[in-house]
């Protein structure tokens, strides 16, 4: 017997941890703004689609193709390639019949529901996904800004900083001092510094060169610390050293034409090449519209995604402010999926069921063949999210065990990419 489609979504709703709603007219009619189409606001879409079929979704994303973050470090290192880290957001658009409106947005006025556009365009809906990611906060270092900080590249927006810290990393001598500023939380990929570090070593090991590689960290602990100093040390010794907030790492200024940094300590290091990642903020588009509160963050309901500020008006991925949830793309994965089955609640006519429960993976690789990992399961209690389950790599464990993990990071971020991006045959 032929199934009929409202059982097919039925199926891949299941599939994807999602309770499909009862639709009602108006959730026919419903139209969904998504402004961002990185992992959480692709996957809010793709979950949307099969939820609400009839709705009408239109895109705000002024790229088509862009790289994307999870194992990018491995990309500077040489041992990533960059076509296994490339969205193409065209193929799901056609797909899902999107109205694609290849802009920047500029600010949200979300009383009157409506989104200006860097052509002078308005976009109107009946509510909003905000996804715009993260900003740098260039001034909260001396002497730092956005045109000088091409100096001390950080790659932490995957532009074009990141061929700028491929090629000075190419152009480095045999002996060269390395800085990698770690800021304080939170920030995009809390475990990227510490992976960039090993990525750094890896690299100079093929090459045959003795680089001393510092990490100037603003906090005095990291996650999976333990493991990742024993991973440093066995793979490459006496080569990555961390200097915490403790010692005076924090970065306090910076002199970019000279390449040195002032840390806490009073201790002024100059470099051969200075990874300097900034403190970082919501995304600027929050800024502008009212959705971050004096955190920088946007606040919004743990078991929705909904806004704290502004009636329908949602914020999933980096820009949210959602602890315990790192800011990741596997947080943001489960972000969006979580919102759209929110949104379909809602306009359905049906009270909320909740968040459900949110998986975050997070994966670094110190080398090709070893990788350290840590997995967590969140929930919304009480109104709050909590964390309810976790495993991490061990602070020891033999090559084999760590050689797993590279292959389980390899298959994780190939997953990722097809479930937020890849149209489906």
């Amino acid at each position: 017997m032929m199934r009929t489609r409202r059982q097919v979504l039925h199926d891949l709703a299941m599939l994807g941890g999602l309770a499909l709603p009862r639709l009602s007219a108006g959730a026919a009619s419903l139209h969904v703004a998504v402004v961002g189409g990185g992992f959480a606001g692709m996957s809010c879409i793709r979950a949307l689609r099969e939820l609400l079929p009839d709705c009408r979704i239109s895109l705000v994303e002024p790229r088509a193709r862009f790289i994307t973050g999870p194992l990018s470090n491995g990309l500077l290192a040489g041992f990533i390639a960059a076509e296994r880290l490339q969205a193409n957001i065209e193929p799901l658009v056609r797909q899902l019949s999107l109205r694609w409106l290849p802009l920047r947005a500029e600010r949200l006025d979300a009383p009157d529901r409506c989104l200006y556009l860097a052509d002078g365009s308005r976009l109107r809906a009946d509510c909003f996904v905000i996804a715009p990611g993260i900003d740098l906060r260039y001034e909260a270092i001396e002497g730092l800004d956005a045109q000088n900080s091409s100096r001390m590249p950080h790659g932490w927006l995957l532009d074009a900083q990141l061929p700028l810290l491929q090629r000075r990393l190419a152009a480095l001598p045999e002996r060269a001092t390395l800085l990698i500023s770690a800021p304080p939380l939170p920030y995009r990929c809390p475990l990227a510094p510490y992976e960039r570090a090993a990525a750094f070593a890896w690299y100079a090991q093929r090459r045959r060169k003795r680089w001393r590689i510092l990490i100037a960290d603003a906090k005095d602990d990291f996650p999976l610390s333990a493991a990742f100093m024993a991973g440093w040390e066995a793979l490459y010794p006496q080569t990555i050293e961390w200097l915490p907030r403790a010692a005076g790492g924090s970065v306090r200024a910076v002199d970019a034409r000279a390449g040195s940094v002032l840390l806490d300590s009073g201790e002024r290091v100059r470099a051969d090449l200075i990874s300097l990642i900034p403190p970082q903020t919501a995304g600027a588009l929050a800024q502008r519209s009212d959705l971050c509160d004096e955190s920088l963050w946007c606040p919004v309901a743990a078991d929705s995604f909904a806004s704290l500020r502004h009636e329908h008006v949602y914020v999933v991925g980096d820009a949210s402010q959602a602890l315990p949830l790192p800011k990741s793309a596997s947080a943001a994965h489960a972000q969006g999926r979580a919102c759209a089955q929110a949104i379909a609640s809602r306009y359905a006519g049906q009270a909320s069921s909740g968040a459900g429960i949110l998986h975050n993976a997070c994966y670094s690789l110190l080398a090709p063949d070893y990788a350290l990992s840590v997995e967590s399961r969140f929930a919304s209690v009480g109104g709050r999210l909590n964390r309810i389950e976790e495993s991490a790599s061990p602070a020891q464990a033999d090559r084999g065990a760590r050689a797993m993990s590279a292959r389980a990071a390899l298959a994780a971020q190939a997953q990722l990419l097809r479930d937020s991006f890849q149209a489906r045959d």
